[in-house]
């Protein structure tokens, strides 16, 4: 298709507007991004790991830039705490590579390739609409502006996905997620941690729950507030049920974490000096269809899965790129929508069937972690996955050749 004449409004400017918006001037196509906030985006979020292969094609494709940090590790670990004591012992390996990234340098970075786009930040959308042609207008306060397509990038709480599926809102997990980062100097008594968070990332299984902790670059609001620490933070998210009613969510995660977590993690959430912290419900959505022209959802607004798959950044990339294809490679912009309403409908209901499984097993019905080896862990990582393949996961039973670490640390 020749795009030199589409016009494309992209609503939201965040990672999914940003690489929608690097997709469509790819493509060609006249583009304008808008986001609500009138600040900049770099400072907002956490840690993230994408795919090595995803990685090395947003650089190859000039979605990323390759001088863009990051802090990529060959396998994870499983940790848990000894069933007497409290000292950590490591009892499975996997080879799981991931490249682990600061959300705010990975959003500047696109935001960077976006080009000839026009962003406009503090352009909040009150409205979209279809019009009789087959195209659609977006509404602010400034105005209104006609789009041969709009793409809905705004987020799990999507009013465009109202458009497309009204009525259709997040199913809670019934847990929450906690999401943190903390200066590496929270380590400095602990080596064997930092060293095995060098070159792995890290499960902490615990009954009722388990954390994630990985190693990301630090952004440029981070690396003003470590101290000297290095250029790195750790980033962690920690999965349980919620607190009793009453009690802050907060000091709950540090209660998980002195209760359930080895001293030597435990130190870290709950005694670390946090650069940032969040707590948020567990939740997913996926919509019926991806796209019907002239609309289309990308990243969250399209579908939401448990953070469990790691996959929200993930998906919104492999969004775009599929935006791209198709745009391309389409006759018209209908053709387009629905090549890409195929492709990332499927996809995106596979991850939302994927975290529901994944949550099932790593919170609501966690296995006795103590009690379990190599062998034990590649079997429950078949029997979860269910024939399904995850990069998380790598190759199950691969990791024999680094030799077992199965010492108190």
């Amino acid at each position: 298709m020749a795009a030199a004449a589409l016009r494309v409004g992209v609503i939201g400017g965040s990672i999914a507007g940003c690489a929608a918006a690097v997709a469509g001037v790819r493509a060609g196509a006249d583009v304008t991004v808008y986001e609500r906030s009138d600040g900049e985006l770099q400072d907002r979020g956490f840690g993230i790991v994408i795919p090595p292969p995803l990685h090395e094609e947003l650089v190859s494709a000039g979605y990323l830039d390759a001088a863009m940090p990051t802090a990529p590790v060959a396998y994870r670990a499983w940790v848990t705490r000894q069933p007497e004591g409290r000292s950590a012992r490591e009892f499975a390996r996997q080879d799981a590579a991931v490249t682990p990234c600061n959300w705010g340098l990975l959003w500047r970075s696109l935001r960077g390739n976006v080009g000839g786009a026009r962003y406009l930040r503090g352009r909040p959308v009150t409205a979209v609409r279809q019009e009789p042609d087959g195209r659609a207008v977006i509404r602010t306060a400034d105005g209104e502006e006609t789009y041969d397509i709009v793409v809905g990038a705004d987020g799990y709480k999507s009013p465009t996905r109202q458009v497309l599926a009204p009525g259709l809102r997040p199913t809670p997990a019934g847990y929450l997620v906690w999401r943190g980062t903390i200066p590496l100097s929270a380590l400095a008594g602990h080596p064997r941690e930092l060293e095995l968070l060098r070159e792995a990332w890290v499960t902490v299984g615990f009954r009722g729950g388990h954390g994630i902790f990985y190693l990301i670059p630090a952004g440029h609001r981070d690396g003003a507030r470590t101290h000297g620490a290095g250029d790195q933070v750790i980033a962690y998210a920690v999965y349980g049920r919620p607190p009793a009613r009453g009690t802050d969510a907060d000091a709950h995660v540090r209660t998980i974490a002195e209760e359930h977590f080895p001293d030597s993690w435990a130190d870290i959430v709950a005694r670390g000096e946090h650069l940032a912290m969040a707590c948020h419900p567990v939740a997913d959505v996926q919509v019926p269809r991806a796209a019907r022209s002239p609309l289309l959802l990308a990243g969250d607004a399209a579908g939401v899965t448990r953070p469990h798959t790691a996959s929200g950044a993930v998906k919104a990339l492999q969004d775009a790129l599929c935006l791209e294809r198709a745009l391309r490679e389409s006759a018209s912009p209908a053709r387009a929508l629905e090549r890409y309403a195929d492709e990332r409908t499927a996809a995106g209901a596979r991850l939302v069937e994927l975290g529901r499984r994944l949550g099932h097993a790593q919170v609501e019905a966690t296995p006795d972690w103590a009690a379990m080896g190599q062998d034990e862990v590649d079997e429950w990582c078949r029997v979860t996955l269910a024939g399904t393949r995850h990069y998380l996961y790598g190759e199950l039973g691969q990791a024999a050749h680094r030799g077992e670490r199965r010492r108190a640390m």
